[in-house]
């Protein structure tokens, strides 16, 4: 799909990953972009900055992901792509308490329920349209630091195939993103993790890589390519893979 002349939602797009998509699919002729997220401080600016609107969202509320939707369509016509992409990460060690666990499955799992469930008739009555998750590499693989995360995150990559499967014949098209380290925000604090092995590459270099993936209409959006061979070497031979993360994760949480 090419974003000229198409409706496009962000969410999660104050900054980070989600303003560099924005930016993009402006400059790749989009006619509406809406930039959504929780946090407002920002917000605004960043939605000057891709020539877009800005809309307050919190995407673990149904309303306000369908309210996202209403106002959208209200400025600009049909969304014709949806990027469901906000995420959040905690990363400490050890047990997370319930809250942390439900914040990541609202968040990681739900948004994208909450989105799908509003466009997904829309789009399968006209017969075309883009819905693009971003999970992440801990989606493919996994992380051995936060439980939380690399759990919701498989699970936003499991959607995404459920999708794909049940809608793709009906016009619509799906993709998972799924990159390891990324310099935004979530990542700013981080010193070496399991998503750092490969280096951490800038937001702009992510969004071109976007782009040209759902050009091609693939599913998996990998900017950093060496994920697709981990994913080959861990079902290849799962305990090897295994002891091989144990390594990892000892040298990284000492």
């Amino acid at each position: 799909m090419k974003m000229a002349g198409k409706v496009v939602v962000v969410t999660g797009a104050a900054g980070g990953i989600g303003l560099a998509i924005a930016k993009k699919c402006r400059a790749e002729g989009a006619k509406g972009i809406v930039l959504a997220d929780l946090q407002t401080g920002c917000l605004a600016a960043s939605a000057k900055e891709a020539g877009g609107i800005a809309v307050t969202c919190d995407v673990t509320r149904e309303a306000d992901v369908a309210s996202l939707i209403e106002q959208a369509e209200k400025a600009f016509g049909q969304v014709d792509v949806y990027f469901s992409n906000a995420g959040v990460y905690r990363g400490t060690p050890g047990a997370a308490s319930n809250d942390e666990w439900t914040l990541n499955w609202n968040v990681h799992v739900m948004a994208h329920v909450y989105a799908a469930r509003n466009l997904m008739p829309k789009m399968t009555a006209r017969g075309n349209g883009y819905f693009v998750i971003t999970a992440s590499a801990a989606g493919l693989l996994t992380h051995a630091v936060s439980a939380t995360y690399a759990t919701t995150k498989h699970a936003a990559v499991a959607y995404a195939e459920y999708l794909s499967i049940n809608h793709g014949s009906q016009g619509v098209r799906v993709s998972v993103l799924c990159p390891q380290a990324v310099r935004t925000n979530m990542t700013r604090n981080l010193t070496e993790t399991t998503s750092m092995v490969d280096g951490m590459i800038e937001p702009e270099a992510l969004a071109d890589c976007v782009i040209e993936t759902m050009d091609a209409e693939r599913f998996l959006i990998l900017p950093h390519p060496t994920v697709l061979e981990y994913m080959r070497r861990k079902t290849g031979d799962y305990d090897r893979w295994l002891a091989g993360m144990r390594r990892l994760k000892d040298r990284l949480v000492k």
